[in-house]
Order: C-alpha cells, then structure tokens, then sequence
C-alpha cells in the first residue's frame, strides 16, 4: 500500500428503501439501554458499510403522526435478516417511549442508511470517545477491527451497570466513566489528560452531545496535536432541542 492510499476514507451512495421490521428479541443492556433484534426478508440485501451509518426508524408520537430518529445499525447479518438496534432509554422522546414498552412481534419502519464513509481499517491504532449515543458504532467498530489492532475506548455512562463488554479480537482497552453529578465535557476531558496516545499513525472518533463533541474535537487535535484529517467528531444530539444533530462537525 503507497503513501497517497494510505489512510484515505471511501464515500458510498446506498440505495434509499423503507422496510418493515419485526421485532424477534430484547434483551436489557445495563439499566439504560434495550438491544432490539429485528427480522425481516427485506433484510437479505441490507447494506451498512461504516460503523457509523445511520437509518431512520419511524415512530408514532402523541398525535399518531410518524417521527424520524436516527439509529446506528449495531451489527447486522443478511444470512439470517436479521439487524440489531440499541436504543437509550434517557429521555421521554418517542424512541424512548417506544423501545420502552416494544415487545416481540411488533414492528416498525426503518430507511436507509443513505450512505456510508468508510474508515479503512489500516490505522496503528484507535480511539473511540463518546456518550451513550454513540455506544452502538464504538461497540460496532470495536468488534469489527482486525485481530491485534490497538482500540482505546473512552465512554461516560450513569454507573458501573451500564458500562459494556465488548467481543473483539482487536487490542481493546475500555476506559468508563460514571456521571455521579459531573458534566460529560469535564468527565470525558478529564479522562482524556489521564490517556496518552499510542505511538504511530491513529484515528481518534468522536460522538457526544454537540458541544461536548466539539469540545473534545479541540483537545484532541489543538492540545493534543493529533492530525486533523485522523479525527472525525460528530454531535448525534444538541442539549435542548429535539431531533437536533450534526453528524459531521469537521468542516
């Protein structure tokens, strides 16, 4: 592999299909989170080729319109059509609501993803920050890395129940931290001074709260001095507004 292939992301246009879901099982994740397994034969050609794509699920709201949530596809597998969701049970938005009282056999919506940014797995190594939002595409990553491969995981989460496990043959290094009334920007940067960053050539990613986003993007690369074009910061939600996102702070 040359110098000028090296480390370069690939965009994918994915054709855009609405399919119905059934639910086939749920499990609890800690206190905060359910894992949902979908089925469907529409599943067969599903395809998500980032870990941090996302679909648009369609929920009823108290009007009994439909509303738009985005979700990362945890792990999917076309064999089986089968594709998993993990849903955080924080707020009392419609996603909430209805990953609360889901129950197996029932349905919904879901679209996409539109499109994929594909981060080559070619990297030293990795580091992958954030919140609860962004558990689903940090335990995806993890698990998808090759064999031996040095991943950094740094997550805020409300306690030691809602920490994961995650199966990987990369070198996983998981780092939590719990809330106890602290911010997540403090928390988050406060673990960050204890961690120094591996020797060679790494992609750090992170997805958090947007200003919590953007306030790690800064310290990673102006104080720490990490390359730019390594690091991908995303804000999946904005503190205050509903359905309020901005996948890619790095323009």
């Amino acid at each position: 592999m040359t110098e000028t292939t090296r480390h370069q992301t690939t965009r994918m246009r994915h054709e855009t299909r609405r399919r119905t879901l059934t639910i086939a099982t749920i499990e609890p994740l800690g206190t905060h989170m359910r894992r949902i397994v979908f089925t469907a034969p529409e599943l067969h050609d599903f395809v998500s080729a980032a870990f941090d794509d996302h679909i648009k699920l369609f929920f009823p709201d108290a009007s009994g319109e439909k509303v738009m949530r985005d979700f990362t596809p945890r792990r999917f597998d076309t064999a089986a059509k089968t594709l998993t969701i993990d849903f955080a049970l924080h707020d009392s938005g419609p996603a909430t609501q209805w990953a609360a009282s889901a129950e197996v056999g029932d349905t919904l919506d879901i679209a996409g993803p539109r499109g994929s940014t594909v981060v080559p797995d070619d990297f030293d190594w990795y580091v992958l920050i954030g919140d609860e939002s962004a558990l689903p595409a940090i335990g995806r990553r993890t698990e998808e890395l090759r064999a031996g491969v040095p991943v950094i995981t740094l997550a805020v989460v409300d306690g030691a129940d809602d920490e994961q496990t995650f199966a990987t043959d990369a070198a996983w290094t998981g780092h939590w931290v719990h809330r106890d009334g602290g911010t997540d920007a403090d928390l988050l940067l406060g673990a960050l001074q204890g961690l120094t960053l591996p020797e060679g050539e790494g992609f750090v990613w992170i997805a958090a709260e947007t200003s919590v986003a953007k306030a790690l993007r800064t310290h990673i690369v102006e104080t720490l001095g990490h390359r730019r074009e390594w690091t991908k910061a995303a804000g999946y939600w904005t503190n205050g507004l509903a359905d309020a996102a901005d996948k890619s702070l790095d323009g």
